[in-house]
């Protein structure tokens, strides 16, 4: 079966933005790009939540850009064709190898937990996660820590109270001081 996993980039207090809807602090050097460049790898499919749909679409035209480098080419020909479920109450349409999601994300992860294939399904967006976490949907949580403390925002973790035994199964530090932590749910 598919594993689910939710990963993105937080501050050290655990947030995904800031106060001010910004996360230019997450900008990545090298070696952490790469990371993720090897980690969309394993990736069968993304779900993603409107705002981060959003910010993803960047990546839809970026190998226009003449000015990018050899690695940020390389991510858009591995992020362009992976396909993607949009999770929007108010978005009518999307671009690229996306498509608008016609469920909730608990019929989602089901349905594409009974296809065929071995790679994730990758959730991003906090809105998103907290419900497939709050239905006991997510297999392991990836988070990459940069050391800032931006003071509140949009949390990484839905504040419900809720409960989980983690195991944690890999960590790496990078030489900038971002660490990268994977846990994997415990049932």
């Amino acid at each position: 079966m598919r594993t689910v996993t939710y990963s993105m980039n937080i501050s050290l207090d655990g947030y995904i933005v800031g106060p001010d809807g910004g996360f230019n602090w997450t900008d990545p050097d090298p070696e952490v790009f790469r990371f993720w460049i090897d980690d969309i790898r394993g990736v069968d499919v993304h779900l993603l939540g409107r705002r981060l749909y959003e910010t993803m679409l960047y990546w839809e035209t970026a190998a226009e850009d003449e000015t990018l480098g050899e690695a940020e080419l390389e991510w858009t020909a591995l992020w362009n064709p992976l396909p993607k479920v949009v999770f929007s109450k108010t978005l009518s349409t999307v671009r690229g190898n996306a498509r608008l999601a016609s469920g909730d994300v608990m019929a989602e992860i089901e349905r594409l937990r009974a296809e065929p294939g071995d790679g994730q399904i990758a959730i991003g967006g906090a809105t998103l996660a907290a419900q497939a976490a709050a239905a006991d949907l997510i297999d392991e949580y990836r988070v990459m820590v940069y050391p800032v403390l931006v003071g509140g925002g949009i949390p990484f973790f839905a504040r419900n109270e809720r409960h989980v035994n983690l195991k944690l199964v890999e960590t790496r530090t990078f030489d900038s001081g971002v660490v990268h932590l994977r846990h994997r749910v415990e049932r």
